[in-house]
């Protein structure tokens, strides 16, 4: 199909917050309150440290300020893929902390059982499937990479089945696929929006106060609170918990190890029987190809096809604008490769088609750290994986704001700093050259050039 012809009538908004489920807003900020504990920003990161902080200590004063409204951004227009991983895969976790794998493996399963026990407790309905995630292979040379670590991951005890080509076209039906391999207890999907808003009432049943369309402009430090003042209302703080993602940020530090990225998506119609069953995908899983420019794709409720990824868009000068949530060359492209991989579904319209910016560090996964004597604590960088690994972070930045050591705390993970950027415009020339060198990788089999061969020395590997 014509993929112009295919877009046509397709909605300029994320599928997820277009539902008249979405909840009203709740009240701006408006004069002065207090808390024992501030947590900016209404996302995934922002919702868990709320949340888990009642459940640590009910009594606690809890405030939580939101720019615009609950889920709007990342965590309301995302593929809704809920990964245990917290390294952004297998394969960045061992490259980085080779001696930490273990653990960190260990506490990304336990971590996305916590999120499915916390949901089944509250009884918060998101759509929450423990499907597993099926990578596959696209291309001849992606093959051995999808099985090179068999041996590790046997002995780390994950659940993980390689499949050629038959085997993994029985589960989902594409030409394309040569081989893949299904992490089966690794992830689960979500409606990100609906998981988004269960989260904030769950946080207001137990006593959170949360004020929206409440963007915090400013913060001060007298040495015993943290003022956060807002248009209208100042909130002051004994302690701080930054979940403010890619945004503005209120910690100067910051800005130098976060970059901006916009990604895209498009949504399909719901297919007909006769369609889902030439696709087959029987066992629901999410999908993600192997390229270096990758698509993530998945089923929803009514059997739509959420299909996004390839493009990671930077914009020089990493400027935030509403203007690049919309990328028209993105679309087609995405909506040509999508017929490409089904084209037993030619003929399937697109109803809704979007974008939006992820926060991305030179590590690809988040980082942790405090500021302000401790009094405030950041977990960012999570490169389009948190909607399962924000829980840990919040987690984490619990720990770090209690001054408790734990073995989230031990991590080297949660110790380390990413490496920062350089700044404009060299920032944009080098990222710039790095996306044009990934895509050279695969378009040649996927050999990274000397450029990239020079990153992966430094530990930046840039694959993604």
């Amino acid at each position: 199909m014509d993929p112009l012809k295919a877009l046509a009538d397709a909605e300029r908004k994320p599928y997820w917050l277009d539902t008249p489920a979405r909840p009203e807003p709740l009240r701006r900020l408006i004069g002065q309150t207090s808390a024992d504990l501030v947590v900016v920003g209404g996302g995934f990161s922002g919702l868990w440290t709320a949340l888990m902080a009642k459940e640590r200590d009910p009594s606690q004063d809890v405030v939580l300020l939101e720019g615009r409204r609950i889920g709007w951004a990342a965590s309301g227009r995302n593929g809704g893929f809920c990964m245990a991983t917290l390294t952004h895969g297998l394969a960045n976790g061992l490259e980085r902390w080779p001696e930490d794998i273990e653990r960190l493996e260990r506490m990304g399963v336990e971590n996305l059982d916590e999120i499915e026990e916390t949901l089944t407790r509250y009884g918060v309905d998101c759509s929450f499937e423990r499907t597993g995630e099926l990578v596959v292979a696209t291309e001849p040379w992606q093959l051995d990479d999808l099985t090179g670590n068999m041996d590790l991951i046997q002995d780390l005890g994950l659940d993980y089945v390689p499949m050629d080509a038959e085997q993994v076209r029985a589960e989902v039906n594409s030409p394309t696929y040569l081989g893949g391999l299904w992490v089966r207890s690794g992830c689960a999907m979500v409606d990100p929006a609906r998981l988004a808003w269960g989260l904030r009432e769950v946080c207001l049943r137990l006593g959170v106060r949360i004020y929206e369309r409440s963007p915090v402009r400013s913060l001060q430090d007298d040495g015993i609170t943290i003022e956060l003042r807002t248009p209208y209302g100042v909130a002051r703080g004994a302690k701080v918990a930054l979940g403010t993602g890619v945004f503005p940020p209120l910690l100067k530090r910051l800005k130098h190890f976060l970059v901006p990225v916009y990604d895209y998506a498009l949504m399909t119609e719901p297919m007909s029987p006769a369609q889902l069953d030439e696709v087959g995908w029987g066992n629901r899983q999410g999908v993600g190809d192997s390229a270096n420019q990758f698509h993530y794709y998945r089923l929803t409720d009514d059997n739509r096809i959420l299909w996004g990824g390839y493009d990671a868009v930077y914009y020089n000068g990493g400027q935030l604008k509403a203007e690049y949530d919309q990328r028209d060359e993105t679309f087609v492209k995405l909506a040509g490769h999508f017929y490409d991989t089904f084209p037993q579904l030619d003929g399937l319209r697109f109803t809704h088609r979007w974008g939006g910016v992820i926060d991305t560090c030179s590590r690809f996964s988040a980082f942790y750290g405090q500021a302000h004597g401790g009094r405030l604590a950041y977990a960012v960088g999570y490169t389009g994986m948190g909607v399962g690994a924000t829980r840990f972070g919040a987690n984490v930045m619990l720990d770090l704001l209690s001054g408790e050591q734990t073995e989230r705390t031990s991590l080297a993970m949660v110790k380390d700093k990413p490496v920062p950027f350089p700044p404009e415009p060299v920032r944009s020339g080098v990222i710039q050259f790095t996306r044009w060198s990934i895509a050279q990788a695969d378009l040649h089999e996927g050999r990274r050039n000397l450029w990239l061969r020079t990153l992966d020395r430094m530990g930046l590997g840039f694959d993604s």
